[in-house]
């Protein structure tokens, strides 16, 4: 359909829209126009990836003379997959009415591990593998070895790809990553099939086509990780618009970006990994055998820095290139211009604005010296981690000390990272994913050299959960999630945050630092009540239910638990999904209803998985639930809260009609991290420690219950299990369309109570309904009834 929002013409390629798409879309379009950042919450199910993808496309379309690139981040693989198969289903609606004028480039970008073609380079186990397997194959030195020497082994697709040059180009067309068949079926070639089809490097190619593309689909990680973003995304133009979809946890995206662990395991791998580069330096300087021994020596007293000489193929007429390597040392690793794509590393952990734009400090030029400095600042933080207490440090504390015992000032710690990754360019290295202890060691360093405010270091000698355990880790934490993500609110012209649970929105701009100039929720239209949240606050003998830290151990909680749980597989068809606040708290109680019994009953009724900490485990008993529910015996899914499974995993139809949320998801509140990062929200933001654990947990609960819907033509129940769901502070902050359906009859249910209600339920939704709901108000929208709504109408639907 085809229909005009203001002076914009939006092409939509259903016959049908819903009115909560056609108020998003006018509400975007308000964000447009005024170059300004915007919130939007839209209920699940309801058409959001394809209402902003058309929406951005149909402005793009009309106003050509401002074109603006459409940058959307997702958090995983599928997401992506997903939203690029709209998009094609898009473009090709609007190629249709328009012709070749409308045709775009839209391309998804991910690691080299779901990019790479080479069969050679995939049989590496991990993503660091294989990044090691490619560079050893693409890297400039090696395929300038490989010219002299025929048996050392390059990437044939990426040599095809460099020899096209300019010729390595995409035509229009949308192009996902994966071989996914109907994809292929309905719209043609994916990414992977066409560089194989042209024996081009399709993860080269794709960095290549970033720059010109009109869509780009990536993961967070490319605009808000430095590391990252400082490859993929540093020549994004700022007529921009970034869309951060499911972004309800983006703060803690933020904040994990710019946060370092490191253990024992650390320091002892980066012990070994500093004597690997001291023999590689000294494996290459006695190689260069064309020197003589007074030649060397007069090089070693000279200021040409010794970094260069480490290449085993060295010749004396290589002098002019040691001398502009020494040079760039002096004048800055920052302004050393770009490296070639098959180089380069990740970038400098800290921000573009906060890397220093000057010479490296003389003491870390040389090798020998940089590597000494590296071994005092090992040595200074295995005596920080020999504790017994645990320690909480400002960086700018933590940085004297650092002065004062291991005699590394500010200005070194900074060039860390900078220095080591020039230090492994210069040794030719190529198997990087040897050297990830190092890497943290100065990604470590270089942050804390960087930063004094919105960081804590923590030293904690055991987790708290397990103190018979010793497990010392030292924490650079950050505490301000704003860090991470202002330069992209700075650079692009407008960014879109927007999720199916971002209540309560205004807490989001007070997280982040920046102000919206749309901030919207939107809630779902239904023809029929297909969503029955309910707050059970008691069990069947009315003894009170929660999972607080006095109570979920009581023998009469876990019995409750257990007997709801029970009741529910007798009556609720296909599947149930159960989530607990955390492992160990799933773990108990499954092992007291076994003993008791009661898994027994459950199981009699349907089959029983259990979500585990092994991805490959939980992957096999998500295939088998799902096996379970289409052949119809029913299955009960066991899952935590913040786990995989409820932030990626959706349980449409048949696989959940019924979701239990056991207890309230709080983050472990002792946690010395968590305290540090409240303290800070309280200082900074004057946000309450109260109000910010609450909105954490709410939103991870809707989070949770949000699974069971995933259209309007689905149906499901949701029990929030915990007695504190009754409180209005707490109930307030689940999401406007979960919280319409929730009656005040529903707010304080026993056992027996949600049982009857969950009967009713069901057999209301087993009868036939009006889905256009053309017997009361719409909610399916054609453009004939789009074109007959006069402009009093519109502005009713949006509010």
């Amino acid at each position: 359909m085809k229909f005009q929002i203001e002076d914009v013409t939006v092409y939509f390629p259903y016959d049908h829209i819903y009115p909560e798409q056609y108020s998003y879309m006018v509400e975007l379009k308000r964000a447009l126009d005024a170059k300004g950042h915007c919130l939007l919450e839209m209920p699940t199910g309801t058409g959001k990836t394809i209402a902003l993808l058309s929406l951005i496309t149909s402005y793009t379309i009309s106003k050509p003379q401002g074109a603006i690139k459409l940058i959307y981040c997702t958090r995983t693989v599928h997401e992506m997959e997903k939203t690029l198969a709209e998009l094609k289903l898009l473009h090709n609606y609007q190629v249709k009415h328009l012709g070749p004028a409308a045709k775009i480039l839209a391309i998804g970008l991910s690691s080299r591990k779901n990019l790479c073609v080479n069969p050679n380079v995939l049989e590496a186990n991990n993503r660091d593998s294989v990044d090691a397997a490619c560079r050893k194959r693409t890297a400039s030195w090696v395929r300038a070895l490989a010219a002299e020497n025929p048996n050392v082994e390059t990437c044939e697709f990426f040599e095809n790809y460099e020899r096209a040059a300019s010729g390595a180009v995409l035509p229009p067309g949308v192009y996902t990553l994966q071989v996914i068949y109907l994809f292929i079926y309905l719209f043609g070639m994916d990414l992977r099939a066409y560089g194989k089809e042209k024996g081009w490097c399709p993860y080269f190619l794709a960095r290549h086509m970033v720059q010109l593309a009109n869509v780009v689909v990536y993961s967070y990680q490319y605009l808000l990780d430095p590391k990252v973003a400082g490859i993929i995304s540093k020549e994004m133009q700022k007529e921009s618009v970034v869309v951060f979809d499911e972004a309800h946890n983006i703060d803690n995206v933020c904040i994990e970006a710019l946060s370092v662990s490191v253990r024992r395991q650390t320091l002892d791998g980066a012990s070994r990994n500093i004597s690997r580069i001291e023999q590689e330096i000294n494996r290459c300087l006695y190689s260069c055998s064309n020197l003589r021994k007074g030649a060397l020596l007069n090089y070693l007293r000279s200021d040409i820095c010794p970094d260069e000489m480490a290449n085993g193929r060295f010749k004396a007429t290589d002098a002019n290139r040691l001398r502009d390597e020494y040079k760039r040392l002096v004048n800055g690793l920052a302004l050393s211009g770009n490296l070639p794509g098959s180089d380069s590393w990740l970038s400098n952990p800290a921000l573009p604005d906060d890397i220093l734009r000057e010479a490296v400090p003389g003491n870390i030029r040389r090798a020998e010296h940089f590597l000494h400095v590296l071994r005092r600042l090992l040595q200074y933080l295995t005596v920080r981690l020999d504790t017994e207490n645990v320690e909480k440090e400002s960086p700018i504390s933590f940085v004297a000390s650092i002065n004062n015992q291991a005699g590394i000032d500010q200005k070194t710690l900074k060039f860390c990272y900078d220095r080591l990754h020039s230090l492994m360019l210069t040794l030719e290295i190529t198997d990087t994913d040897e050297f990830l202890h190092v890497q943290t060691i100065c990604d470590f360093a270089t942050l804390v050299g960087t930063y004094s405010r919105g960081f804590s270091i923590i030293i904690e000698p055991f987790d708290e959960r397990m103190p018979h355990i010793p497990d010392p880790v030292l924490q650079l934490s950050c505490h301000d999630a704003s860090l991470a993500i202002k330069p992209v609110f700075d650079r692009f012209q407008s960014v879109v945050i927007t999720s199916g649970t971002l209540s309560p929105i205004d807490l989001y701009p007070r997280l982040l630092n920046f102000h919206p100039v749309v901030s919207r929720s939107f809630k779902m239209s239904l023809t029929r009540d297909c969503i029955c949240p309910m707050v059970l606050t008691r069990g069947s003998d009315q003894l009170p239910v929660s999972t607080k830290f006095d109570m979920r151990s009581d023998p009469g909680v876990v019995r409750n638990y257990g007997k709801l749980l029970v009741e529910m597989v007798s009556i609720v068809p296909d599947g149930i999904v159960c989530f607990f606040v955390s492992y160990s708290y799933m773990d108990g109680i499954i092992n007291t209803w076994n003993e008791s019994g009661l898994l027994k009953e459950i199981m009699q009724h349907k089959l029983v998985f259990i979500e585990t900490q092994d991805v490959v485990e939980t992957t096999l008993a998500l295939d088998n639930y799902r096996r379970a529910c289409d052949c119809g015996r029913g299955a009960v899914f066991f899952s935590v809260a913040r786990g995989k499974v409820a932030e990626g995993i959706d349980f449409d139809r048949h696989y959940g009609r019924l979701v239990i949320m056991f207890g309230v998801p709080f983050q472990y509140t002792l946690s010395k991290i968590l305290l540090a990062r409240l303290e800070y929200l309280r200082d900074t933001f004057q946000i309450k420690e109260g109000d910010f654990l609450t909105f954490d947990a709410l939103r991870q609960a809707a989070q949770c219950v949000g699974r069971v819907i995933r259209s309007k033509a689905d149906y499901g129940m949701m029990i929030f299990a915990d007695k504190r769901y009754s409180r209005h502070d707490k109930r307030s902050k689940l999401p406007g369309w979960i919280l319409s359906h929730l009656r005040d009859a529903h707010l304080n249910l026993s056992t027996d109570m949600a049982l009857h209600i969950a009967r009713e339920f069901l057999r209301k939704m087993a009868q036939p309904y009006d889905k256009t709901g053309s017997s009361g108000k719409k909610t399916l929208l054609s453009q004939e009834d789009l074109e007959k709504m006069d402009d009093s109408g519109k502005q009713a639907m949006l509010y």
